[in-house]
This record gives structure tokens, sequence and C-alpha cells, in this order.
């Protein structure tokens, strides 16, 4: 991993791995928060944000599933780490793509996975080192079982509503 961007985004689950398998091509932040965090177009790090609540995983997994992405349940989603990379190809403030829901987003392209690499993360672009250890696995994790609990575990869980969006969650 000698050649990968030592510039990193912090960014939660499950939108961390939305981004690295190709799925979520815009990334939503705040016009402040691309000012205040020096962003700019250029290849960066992915890092899997350390916070993980079960209400924002179940809206997020919901909102995949609206455009056909699956995704890998909590406790199969590493946090605390760098999990590949992508290019920063534009910054938008208005776009058409199912991913923009705030009021600016980074436009995400060419992203790459990387064996995971423990790191620590922070706001904004930031220059990021490896650390000792990933994030552990929340119990609420490994009894997860999506919006409805079946017999069938390798079924896709399912909502009768959506669920809620949590305050800050973005698209």
């Amino acid at each position: 991993m000698t050649d990968f961007p030592q510039i990193a985004l912090s960014v939660r689950q499950p939108w961390a791995w939305a981004i690295i398998a190709g799925h979520k091509k815009i990334e939503n932040r705040s016009a402040g928060s691309i000012r205040a965090g020096r962003m700019e177009c250029r290849r960066i790090a992915i890092h899997a944000a350390t916070g993980l609540k079960k209400d924002e995983f179940d809206w997020g997994v919901w909102r995949l599933q609206q455009h056909g992405v699956a995704c890998p349940r909590p406790d199969a989603l590493v946090r605390g780490a760098i999990i590949g990379a992508v290019d920063v190809v534009g910054i938008v403030s208005e776009s058409d793509s199912p991913w923009f829901g705030g009021q600016m987003g980074l436009v995400l392209e060419n992203a790459v996975a990387c064996d995971p690499v423990p790191c620590v993360g922070a706001l904004g672009y930031f220059a990021w080192e490896p650390a000792a250890a990933f994030a552990p696995v929340k119990p609420w994790m490994t009894r997860w079982g999506g919006g409805v609990t079946t017999l069938f575990g390798d079924l896709e869980p399912v909502w009768r509503d959506a669920p809620k969006k949590p305050f800050g969650s973005g698209k």
C-alpha cells in the first residue's frame, strides 16, 4: 500500500462500504464542512468511521435496497479503518444523482478496495496513520436481523415501512 493516498475522509458505515463497492457516487456534506475540511478534488483514502448506531444502519440498508444494493450485515463491516481509495472528481451543489441529498456533494469515481488498515478518523480531510486495532463489534450488530426477524437468515431484511431517517444521515 505504498502508493495509497495519505489523505483520508471518514465516512460512517454502511456508506463507506457503498462508496468502495462502487455503488454510492456522491458523498454529501454541508458547505461549511467542505470548506472547514479543506476538501478538494483529488484521490483520497476512505476511512470507515468508528461510530455506528442501529437506526443509522437500518436506514442505510433500506436506502441501499431502494437501488438494488444488498448491504453486508453490520458485524461484517469493518469500522475504524482505511478500507479503500476513491477519486473526488467534482464538488457540486446540485445533481440529478439519486445519491445527492445535501447542501453539497463530493462526486466520486474509481473506487478501489484495500485490505483494511486500522486507523483513527478525524473530521474533514486528514492525514491518516495506522492504529493498533479496529473498532470492536457492538452487541446489537451480532443480533441484527434487519427490519423483520425471519427463520431464513440468508434473506435480505424487509421493512413494512421505511425506517425513520436518523438526524444527519445523508443519502
